[in-house]
C-alpha cells in the first residue's frame, strides 16, 4: 500500500522587529533549490481574510476582537493549513496576542491538534536590536512600543512557544537573529529542521 507522506508543517515565531521576514525568504530560497514544494502561510493573514468579510478593515484590530471571535478566526485559518499538501509548510505567525484581556495564545491547544506542527522554531533578537526595528517601521498600527515592552514580549514568547512544544510533543529550536547575522540564523534553521 502505497501512502502519501503527510506535509511537514513548520510553525515559525517570532515578535514584531526580529527579522522574521527576512529569514523566511532565505529559507524559502533553500528549500526551492533543493526541488521541494513549500507553501509560507500567514497566519494573521489568513485570519484577517475571514474577518475581512464580517466587516474588519485593519488587521491591526484583530488582537482587540474579544478572545471568542479570535478563537473562531484561529479555528477557520488553522483548518485552511491543515489542508495543504506541500511537502514543506512553513506557518508564519506569533505565539500570543496581546488582547486588552491580557496576553492570548497564537497556538491555543485547539489549534495545534488542527495543525498537527512537526517543529517549532522561535525566532528572537537583542531587545534593543528589536526595539530599534520597530522604531522605524511605519507600515503597522503597533502598541506603545518600549525597551521594558520587548523584554517582557520576549519572556513570553519564549513560555507560550515552550507550552506548545510540550503539548504536541514537537521539537523547538530557538534562533538568535543577530543583525548582520541573518545568513547564520537561516542555516541553523535549516540545519535543525534537516532541509
Amino acid at each position: 500500500m502505497l501512502c502519501l507522506a503527510e506535509s511537514k508543517k513548520i510553525i515559525l515565531v517570532g515578535i514584531p522587529g526580529v527579522g522574521k521576514t527576512t529569514l523566511l525568504s532565505k529559507i524559502l530560497d533553500h528549500i526551492k533549490s533543493q526541488q521541494k514544494s513549500v507553501n509560507v502561510v500567514s497566519y494573521g493573514t489568513l485570519m484577517f481574510e475571514v474577518a475581512k468579510q464580517n466587516g474588519l478593515n485593519d488587521r491591526d484590530e484583530l488582537r482587540k476582537l474579544p478572545v471568542t471571535k479570535q478563537q473562531e478566526l484561529q479555528k477557520i485559518a488553522a483548518e485552511n493549513i491543515a489542508a495543504c499538501t506541500e511537502e514543506i509548510v512553513i506557518i508564519d505567525t506569533h505565539a500570543f496576542i496581546s488582547s486588552p484581556e491580557g496576553y492570548y495564545p497564537g497556538l491555543p491547544e485547539h489549534v495545534l491538534k488542527i495543525i498537527k506542527p512537526s517543529n517549532f522554531i522561535s525566532v528572537s533578537a537583542k531587545p534593543e536590536e528589536i526595539y530599534s526595528r520597530r522604531m522605524t517601521d511605519e507600515t503597522r498600527n503597533r502598541d506603545k512600543n518600549t525597551l521594558a515592552n520587548v523584554k517582557t514580549e520576549l519572556d513570553v514568547q519564549s513560555g507560550m512557544i515552550s507550552a506548545c512544544s510540550v503539548i504536541t510533543g514537537s521539537p523547538v529550536k530557538y534562533i538568535l537573529n543577530r543583525e548582520g547575522k541573518v545568513d547564520e540564523a537561516a542555516d541553523k534553521i535549516i540545519q535543525s529542521l534537516g532541509l
